[in-house]
This record gives structure tokens, C-alpha cells and sequence, in this order.
């Protein structure tokens, strides 16, 4: 599969961004069913979240035709499911996300760095834009233009060197070299960079930061049951569509190198708690909504858990 023919499903916006909103709730609550939900339902839900009725169905419409949902009519009624392609794509996405930063420290590090390193020419920017992004999902760095590291190389190291080989390919780039190399004092002093500063880890520990401190007051309120089913669907989303983007910001990089107080793990305990936790009553005010308008499928809503499978319950997967 070529760069130019990539299946993407939507890119998350700031505020809600009603594409990645409707195949986030796809994900997290009907990932499993064939059945198609009634257009009437959908555009409610999105109601919970702030959408208008207009902003909602021109992005189911605007869905269809990429092909990211299928569609189909019962007399004057559309009604929308997830195309077989999306729903494999948000499982495998989905794996890795809900798993992330479950095991904090997997292996021993044997102090060696995987490097990619190709050329890609000018008129093809998408391409160079595509394998960046990719790149980046795998835990690759930008280090120097054209040359991007990961610390691919401990005992996970032959999986990781293998997904890049199987990135490049797949975009089509023929000008590239992957090879594992270790940090030696810079030849050009001053201006050499060590392959860490690829990555700004004071900005990263920042956005975890920001995201205990967000979300862990919340999960005191769901123990003291403060919390409605409208806010828990509501929440449950937020607080997905916030960690999703955490296995492209942190390249997992070994205890070795990391500062002290390194906050993944705290976070990844936050994101669990409160994800899981509010799973109940957000179901529960998935199935009220859509049962005014599809009351036979409401019952089969379903949710999951971070520890369960095969899971799903964003809006993007692999790039």
C-alpha cells in the first residue's frame, strides 16, 4: 500500500471535531455489531456533546464518502455503520493505545539506538509527511532532517526494526537504510546532538502533567458518586481523546535515560481509572438516547474495559 492511497480515518481537532467524535463512539460502544445505527440517534448523541444537528449529519455524510462508514436506508430513515476497513483499523489502533504504558519498563535497554535514515524527493511532500507521521507512531524522533531514531534497540528491538522496514515499504520510499547504532561523543562538538534531544521530554512531562491533573479530580468524583451518566459519556471521551495522543508524543524511551519522577505510569494509572470507571453509566446513557429512536439495538450497546479485548475506543489508529 502506497502513501497516496493511506487509510486515514479522522485527525482529532481542538474542540469537537464531530467526524472523530462519531467513529471515537462507533469504537468505544459498537465496534463488535454489524447492525447499523439510525441516523436520528447518531445526531443525538452528538448532541451531548455540543454538536448541532447540521454539523452532525453533514459529518456522517462527509464519512460515507470516505468510506469510513457505510450506509444504508430503511424507507426515508439513513442509518450508519462502520465499513469493515474502519473497524479493523481501530483495532489495531485500539490495542496499542489502550495497552500503552501498562508495562512502563519491559526490557533491559542494551544502550543501542534504531536509526532510519532516508531522502525523499521535494515534490513529494506528502509522502515525506505520511512516513514522518508513521515514523513517529512507531516511537521515531526527528533528529536530523531525513534522519529519525527510536531506542529500538533492546530486546523488543528486532519487532521494532522490522514495523519500520514494513512503514518505508509501504510508503513506497526506496532511498533509505535502517540500522542500530550507539551514541559516541559528537564529531562536530558544539553543534552534534545527542539522538535524546530528538525529543523535548520537559514538554512531554508537561502534558502529563496537565492530564493528572485534569482528570485524577474526576476520578475522586466518581467515587463519591457525583457523577450523571449524561457528564460520563461526555468525560469518557474527553479523557480517551486526551491519552490517544500519548503513544505518538512518547516514544516509551527506557528508565535509563529518563528524569527522575518520569510521570507515564502515574498517568496511565489516571486514564485506566477513569476510563474504566465511568464505562457503566456512559453505556448506560449511550443505550437512553439511542433507545428513543432504534429501541431494539439500544440493548445491545456494549462497552470495554483497558484491560479487556480486542478493545477499541478512538477515532485513529495506525496513521
Amino acid at each position: 500500500m502506497t502513501a497516496e492511497v493511506e487509510f486515514r480515518l479522522p485527525r482529532a481537532q481542538g474542540g469537537p471535531n464531530p467526524q472523530h467524535l462519531f467513529v471515537t463512539l462507533f469504537g468505544d460502544y459498537w465496534w463488535a455489531r454489524a447492525e447499523h445505527l439510525p441516523s436520528a440517534g447518531l445526531v443525538a448523541l452528538a448532541g451531548e456533546f455540543g454538536i448541532s444537528s447540521a454539523s452532525a449529519r453533514a459529518a456522517l455524510s462527509r464519512l460515507r464518502r470516505r468510506q469510513l462508514l457505510s450506509a444504508s436506508k430503511i424507507g426515508r430513515h439513513t442509518y450508519y455503520g462502520l465499513a469493515p476497513t474502519t473497524r479493523q483499523t481501530i483495532v489495531e489502533g485500539g490495542s496499542r493505545i489502550l495497552s500503552f504504558g501498562m508495562d512502563d519498563d519491559p526490557a533491559e535497554w542494551d544502550g543501542t539506538w534504531l536509526v532510519v535514515a532516508f531522502s525523499i524527493p521535494e515534490d513529494q511532500r506528502d509522502v515525506r509527511h505520511t512516513l514522518r507521521t508513521r515514523l513517529r507512531w512507531l516511537g521515531f524522533a526527528c533528529l536530523y532532517d531525513g534522519v529519525w531514531v527510536s531506542a529500538g534497540g533492546s530486546a523488543g528491538g528486532d519487532a521494532s526494526a522490522a514495523e519500520a522496514k514494513a512503514v518505508v515499504r509501504e510508503c513506497g520510499i526506496r532511498d533509505a537504510s535502517i540500522f542500530r547504532a550507539t551514541s559516541l561523543d559528537s564529531v562536530g562538538g558544539d553543534t552534534g546532538r545527542h539522538p535524546l534531544s530528538a525529543w523535548d521530554l520537559d514538554q512531554l512531562r508537561t502534558a502529563y502533567q496537565e492530564f493528572i491533573d485534569r482528570f485524577e479530580p474526576l476520578y475522586q468524583r466518581i467515587l463519591d458518586g457525583d457523577i450523571r451518566s449524561s457528564e460520563a459519556l461526555v468525560e469518557r471521551t474527553a479523557v480517551m481523546d486526551v491519552w490517544r495522543s500519548f503513544p505518538g508524543l512518547d516514544p516509551g524511551l527506557p528508565s535509563q535515560v529518563l528524569p527522575a519522577g518520569w510521570p507515564r505510569h502515574r498517568a496511565r494509572e489516571v486514564f485506566a481509572s477513569v476510563y474504566d470507571a465511568l464505562g457503566p453509566l456512559a453505556q448506560v446513557r449511550f443505550q437512553h438516547i439511542l433507545s428513543q429512536h432504534a429501541p431494539g439495538l439500544a440493548p445491545l450497546v456494549d462497552h470495554h474495559l483497558t484491560t479487556s479485548g480486542p478493545m477499541v475506543g478512538i477515532g485513529v489508529s495506525r496513521p
